[in-house]
């Protein structure tokens, strides 16, 4: 039996930061994965987790886990294919390692993915936009804080993961006109900034707090910002700009989603799906065009378009109520006749 414990660790600290150039998130959430896979197996096989081997888990062991993850932790098709995906990429790894594992590692990559529904993106309308950007109080120092993040989140389009890994030598603090981002998969590129989002901007690093931190937004404490906790910042204000925007309540506003509202305000501004493409760092122009799907723009300019086929005309008449009884009662008869029959 072969130990999971050292190949694990292998792929985690040394193949995913170091080959693949992972992103720090990126380990994170595939630890998140191989946590919860070793304690449902330990749990499975009566043993402890440090115990495991790499033989234990075969297709059917994680079959069950991927189960596991749908009906008693509430997880989504979409989080079970990523868990599925981590393991996969850990067996993939594997079979250089261990060409004894290959029948067990084929068995797993044979696994299928779930099938997902295809969704509308939910995004912010200009009005509700303008009501959570003016909801943080300039007047004080988080304020200050919030209303840059929300503004940079917004007119950049940044990942959460950008807008909180964001450091300062990445600003262009001479003229304020852009930042540099490193987005996803390692693809960089640079945004030009609003006068409006460069101003907050701005207002902000002139109070921030010394700190060893380099990047641009800190906690209360003087440590650079977790997705978390500006999650908990966009939470709080969107219940504040509620009051004036009451729409705002009735949608779930996560981080991602002031993303999905730059997007889609660019693609209405742009009518060019390829802009809205370069300006978010997607690799391909197959994941912008969600925001195609959720425009109605275009749809409306293609049924504008369309001639619409000749109809005959006519008027609908009303059927006389005493007529329509009769036939009921005279239907009803028919049906009596034939049963006694």
């Amino acid at each position: 039996m072969t130990p999971l414990g050292p190949h694990l660790a292998a792929f985690l600290r040394e193949h995913l930061p170091r080959d693949r150039r992972a992103s720090p998130y990126t380990c994170e959430a595939y630890a998140t994965c191989f946590r919860f896979l070793v304690v449902f197996v330990a749990q499975r096989l009566r043993t402890r987790p440090a115990a495991l081997a790499v033989e234990h888990i075969d297709a059917e062991l994680v079959l069950a886990f991927l189960q596991h993850l749908e009906v008693e932790r509430g997880n989504s098709a979409r989080s079970r294919n990523a868990r599925l995906a981590a393991i996969n990429a850990f067996f993939r790894f594997l079979q250089y390692r261990l060409p004894d594992c290959l029948d067990q590692a084929g068995r797993i990559h044979a696994i299928p993915m779930k099938k997902t529904d295809e969704s509308l993106v939910t995004h912010l309308t200009r009005v509700e936009m303008k009501a959570l950007l003016n909801a943080p109080d300039p007047r004080t120092r988080w304020g200050t804080r919030d209303r840059a993040m929300l503004h940079l989140a917004f007119a950049a389009g940044l990942r959460v993961s950008e807008l909180v890994g964001l450091r300062l030598e990445k600003v262009d603090r001479r003229n304020w006109a852009s930042i540099h981002v490193m987005g996803k998969g390692r693809r960089e590129r640079v945004l030009p900034l609003w006068k409006e989002t460069a101003n907050a901007l701005k207002a902000w690093i002139a109070i921030r707090p010394s700190s060893q931190e380099p990047e641009v937004f800190l906690n209360s404490c003087g440590r650079a910002m977790a997705r978390s906790g500006f999650a908990h910042i966009l939470a709080k204000h969107v219940r504040s700009a509620g009051a004036s925007q009451p729409s705002l309540v009735e949608k779930r506003v996560s981080p991602h989603v002031l993303r999905h509202t730059c997007a889609m305000h660019t693609l209405q501004a742009t009518h060019d799906v390829r802009k809205v493409s370069l300006w978010l760092g997607h690799a391909t122009l197959q994941s912008t065009e969600v925001y195609l799907r959720a425009d109605p723009t275009g749809k409306l300019e293609a049924l504008a378009a369309m001639e619409p086929p000749p109809l005959s005309p006519g008027r609908f008449k009303e059927p006389d109520k005493l007529l329509a009884m009769l036939s009921d009662v005279q239907s009803a008869q028919k049906y009596a006749e034939r049963g006694r029959r």
